[in-house]
């Protein structure tokens, strides 16, 4: 199923996850969602004019329901922002949902903050010390979430950080978690975005508070590095699902006339992507081409125009909380018709995804170039 209906006190809306899918199982709200909503409506918080700022709320649901009032909604998802103008769309909403990607700063201070838990503490950690200027005493922060996503370390970053905190009692496996900024507080400095020495590269990378595989080089860019020897000579190249942007970085030096596209659906993997190759390319390199690489925040391909040669890719393997290979499968047929005849898409992933069996399906051939016991880096052409 794609389309729900979400009822609540605040009214009843049709919503969709983004990308969508057929026959998917996944709703576009949790009970987490459903219990903040619930308590916000039984608790009578709310006023008119109350402004509320949300954090990483997943596919829109509680930035529709809240548009009777001035919301601006926080995340580091071009996804999950899709998803939330999707929905409005759907709707019939006529008000324009406040977007603000994670590299931009809300504006003015909030009577209401809601937080959706993210997958990384380094987000939540960033988020939390960057809100703090927009915030009072008096301001009502809750976090909410499902219970196998609430580890102990939430709690211990929400009262370093903002104060102490207490929960509600658990409802349909779901949390809620209150707390007030305290001004005792110590006046924290984030300590994103990180930078470490990749010493088999010797280059120095900056890195966001979202970025997958924080302070290390992930392990499969690493296995897909070592085979950049057998890399076909090519012109464009894109880094699909860029990251810190590694693997677009590297073959820009195999390959220094190429002009290069980083591609992330993560606001602060393109950050961190365009400021790794100001300084690891572009600073050091004799000659600077000109508009020698682009950056792109979009579902896979979908802001990509030009057609290129080749096409590296990393995907990722979950999206939030949510495991599988639907965002990878998205990447795959946006490479099969962004390549150029005789272009090459080159992957790595775990073993046990069986990506072969997607490629074949989409481009209809598929090699192995290299394996270990965890990864495996296949090959595909596209053809006449």
């Amino acid at each position: 199923m794609n389309d729900e209906i979400l009822a609540t006190a605040f009214g009843q809306y049709t919503l969709s996850r983004f990308p969508k899918q057929k026959n998917n199982p996944l709703r576009a709200w949790d009970a987490a969602d459903e219990y903040l909503l619930s308590y916000l409506d039984t608790q009578s918080i709310l006023k008119h004019c109350s402004r509320i700022l949300i954090i990483n709320d997943s596919f829109g649901a509680l930035t529709l329901s809240l548009h009777a009032y001035s919301v601006q909604n926080w995340s580091d998802s071009f996804l999950s922002h899709q998803a939330c103008l999707n929905n409005f769309k759907a709707n019939d909403c006529p008000d324009i949902p406040s977007l603000i990607s994670s590299i931009a700063a809300p504006k003015g201070l909030f009577d209401i903050v809601l937080i959706k838990i993210p997958k990384s503490l380094a987000l939540l950690e960033d988020f939390l010390i960057r809100l703090k200027p927009h915030i009072h005493a008096e301001t009502h922060i809750i976090a909410a979430a499902m219970l196998k996503h609430l580890p102990k370390s939430v709690f211990v970053l929400l009262e370093k950080i903002l104060g102490n905190c207490h929960t509600s009692l658990a409802k349909k496996k779901a949390r809620l978690i209150f707390t007030r900024y305290e001004h005792t507080q110590a006046q924290l400095q984030s300590p994103y975005p990180t930078h470490y020495l990749e010493s088999s590269t010797q280059l120095t990378l900056q890195q966001h508070a979202n970025v997958f595989s924080q302070g290390k080089l992930d392990i499969g860019t690493r296995f897909l590095l070592q085979q950049f020897k057998q890399l076909p000579a090519a012109q464009q190249i894109i880094d699909l699902g860029c990251g810190d942007g590694m693997l677009g970085i590297m073959a820009q030096k195999q390959m220094p006339t190429a002009q290069l596209h980083f591609v992330d659906e993560s606001y602060m993997a393109i950050a961190s992507a365009q400021a790794n190759y100001q300084t690891n390319w572009l600073a050091k390199a004799a000659t600077q081409p000109n508009s020698n690489a682009h950056f792109y925040v979009s579902h896979a391909l979908q802001k990509v125009s030009q057609q290129v040669d080749l096409i590296l890719c990393n995907p990722p393997f979950h999206q939030q909380h949510s495991i599988g290979d639907f965002i990878a499968w998205h990447m795959f047929l946006h490479s099969q018709q962004q390549l150029q005849t005789g272009g090459e898409l080159w992957v790595v992933g775990n073993r046990h995804l069986n990506y072969h069996h997607k490629l074949k399906k989409i481009f209809g051939n598929c090699r192995q170039i290299a394996a270990n016991r965890k990864f495996i880096i296949l090959v595909t052409k596209k053809r006449l």
